[in-house]
């Protein structure tokens, strides 16, 4: 597989994530289940795995304003762990709008873009190719989703059923 193949199984694993987090009760998503300094319940997660692709995107791979700064609810955030009080809606509005500037960029990779190497703006003296940095997204989101299915399971939803297998096309006999 290569990274526009994995990030479709993404996108079509997203659509059927997104559906089952929207029926989920909003206390149930905005209840405080983690400790750490910035993720705090799932609603911190959504905006979090979002706001790593648009900043290992956008604002390290292309130099470019993230989107969050254009989105008038968002525009102000930091991070978590804050997110417990905005609507679900808002959140899966900018991952959609972080997802189709994505799909925008993934068909400019070639070989020269791959081997690119991004110099990180934050971390003085670490440098990546963005070959690494699009792989790393990719893995990011699928810890954290994970992440999200179990803290639904402890409440006592069933998660969707994610795994590649349900997305793999089926070979012709």
């Amino acid at each position: 597989m290569n990274i526009p193949e994995t990030y479709d199984y993404l996108v079509r694993a997203r659509r059927d994530s997104w559906a089952a987090l929207e029926s989920v009760p909003d206390e149930v998503l905005s209840r405080p289940l983690l400790d750490g300094a910035k993720l705090h319940c799932i609603k911190d997660l959504v905006f979090h795995i979002a706001a790593t692709e648009d900043f290992w995107i956008r604002e390290e791979i292309l130099r470019e304003q993230p989107l969050r700064l254009t989105m008038p609810a968002l525009k102000d955030t930091q991070g978590g762990p804050v997110f417990a009080a905005f609507p679900l809606k808002t959140l899966l509005n900018y991952w959609r709008v972080v997802e189709h500037s994505t799909l925008a960029y993934l068909p400019t990779l070639d070989d020269d873009e791959l081997k690119r190497t991004v110099t990180v703006h934050d971390r003085p003296g670490k440098r990546y190719t963005v070959d690494g940095l699009l792989w790393n997204l990719i893995i990011h989101e699928a810890r954290h989703v994970a992440q999200i299915s179990v803290l639904l399971r402890m409440q006592g939803i069933a998660p969707p059923f994610l795994d590649l297998l349900n997305y793999l096309p089926m070979p012709s006999a």
